[in-house]
């Protein structure tokens, strides 16, 4: 009877700890190359949106039109993410460089 018990008790670990591993995958995906260019530049984007409305050569209000933006744009991100397991397309990347482009041609003006 005691062995029947321990071989149960260890699968019933090993199962919890697969099950656990599994379900961080995704997670580990916030870290894929592309989505960390994007990130890291939407992230630069606001650096230089901060920069402007402190040196007051942004208004308020335009500041935060901006950064409406760019939270648009790492909204959009996320969603193409989640379609494809926690990382994004070429194609997507691209889409969202474009996007990134436009704000920082907006943030350049302002």
């Amino acid at each position: 009877m005691k062995p029947i018990l321990l071989f149960t008790l260890l699968f019933v670990t090993f199962l919890g700890m697969t099950n656990f591993s599994m379900a961080q995958e995704p997670g580990l995906a916030k870290n894929h190359p592309r989505r960390s260019e994007v990130n890291q530049r939407l992230h630069d984007l606001d650096l230089r949106i901060r920069n402007k409305e402190e040196n007051r050569e942004m208004s308020r209000r335009v500041a935060e039109n901006l950064r409406r933006n760019g939270r648009q744009i790492r909204q959009e991100e996320r969603k193409m993410a989640s379609r494809h397991g926690g990382h994004i397309t070429k194609r997507e990347q691209n889409h969202l460089n474009h996007l990134e482009n436009h704000l920082s041609r907006k943030i350049h003006g302002a």
